[in-house]
């Protein structure tokens, strides 16, 4: 069977090929792609501003936040059955290596693949994929495939709370740092609990946005006495909770002055391959606890079912504001990649 799938062979080198598909395992899964956001760390990876996207070895297929329908299963798969709407984990464990058989987190993996990132793992920019069926989540028939395109998103947002150890409940104050759809998730994720959830976030469009899904206010970090204010809604003593989505490295920086004493800081996102000034001192004497991991752990499941509760008290359809036909990935990119302040998630579509 030959299909059509879209290999990043480097920095803005994206080539949609004809290739043939290898004949399927027993413990995998045919996936026909229904739809799949351009992350921003796909964004990364094709300017060449990420070292995560592992075209140094050979090119790979992009996309992790995909959703799909299961078009033919292997003979030893159970959970799945053709026709069902799926989804699939990013990080995928071997579950054989010494890290594994010791419960350490699948990046911890000693053979680690990657959905969307590496040559041996793609990812759903292309007509079909296979993947096997340990990674592979069923979602509910009543979604729409671009809310399923969502869970890998939402479900970074929802771990870097609870699975960070963050644990918010109606006494905390969570201040998010970042208000992209990792911020976005993670507010949604932090309002659920009963917390006061303060955003904070530079662009204006982005504070508007999340005022409607989760936040009860916006700090704009660019005004002077922009900490004072988080102080005033905070009854002066700082936030119990950060959570840092934002990865930039003013916005990490700033997590240290924003804390409230002993608060948990949730770390989300992404420095890696790059060294950030912060005041450590204050890790002592605010009593911080700060956790990150990388990637999440056996967390899709959970997600699926948060998002199943929550997803009527939000406009998920709205956050998709571009929709380009996997023949236009080229387009879908370049918006991508020079629109960032208003394309708060460009999703691909693909045909019947």
């Amino acid at each position: 069977m030959k299909a059509n799938i879209a290999f990043l062979h480097g920095p803005e080198d994206l080539r949609i090929e004809e290739v043939e598909l290898p004949p399927l395992k027993p413990n995998e899964i045919l996936i026909k792609l229904k739809a799949c956001g351009i992350c921003g760390s796909d964004v990364e990876c094709y300017e060449g501003k990420s070292a995560e996207g592992r075209y140094d070895i050979a090119p790979y297929t992009p996309g992790h936040e995909w959703a799909g329908q299961a078009a033919e299963v292997g003979s030893a798969v159970t959970s799945v059955k053709v026709g069902n709407k799926v989804v699939g984990d990013c990080v995928l464990p071997c579950f054989n290596c010494a890290n594994c058989k010791d419960g350490k987190m699948p990046s911890a993996c000693l053979n680690m693949r990657e959905v969307g990132f590496r040559p041996d793992s793609p990812g759903g920019m292309g007509e079909y994929m296979i993947l096997e069926e340990c990674y592979t989540h069923v979602i509910p028939d009543d979604w729409a495939y671009e809310l399923g395109a969502w869970v890998e998103t939402f479900n970074v947002g929802y771990w870097g709370v609870w699975g960070n150890g963050c644990d918010p409940d109606a006494s905390d104050d969570c201040v998010i740092i970042g208000a992209g759809p990792i911020g976005l998730s993670a507010s949604m994720v932090c309002r659920t609990s009963g917390a006061q959830v303060i955003v904070v976030d530079p662009l204006a469009s982005r504070r508007e946005t999340i005022l409607k899904y989760g936040a009860d206010h916006t700090v704009d970090p660019s005004k002077p006495g922009y900490l004072d204010e988080i102080l005033r809604l905070t009854n002066g003593r700082g936030p119990s909770v950060v959570i840092e989505a934002s990865g930039n490295d003013k916005g990490i920086a700033s997590l240290f002055d924003i804390a409230g004493h002993s608060a948990r800081v949730g770390l989300i996102g992404h420095s890696i391959g790059r060294k950030v000034p912060v005041e450590i001192g204050k890790t002592i004497w605010k009593t911080l606890k700060i956790a990150g991991s990388g990637g999440t752990d056996k967390w899709f499941p959970r997600t699926i079912r948060f998002l199943s509760r929550i997803k009527d008290n939000y406009d998920f359809a709205a956050l998709n504001t571009h929709h380009f036909n996997f023949k236009d990935i080229h387009k879908a990119f370049d918006v991508a990649c020079h629109d960032k302040a208003n394309a708060r998630k460009v999703m691909l579509t693909f045909d019947e």
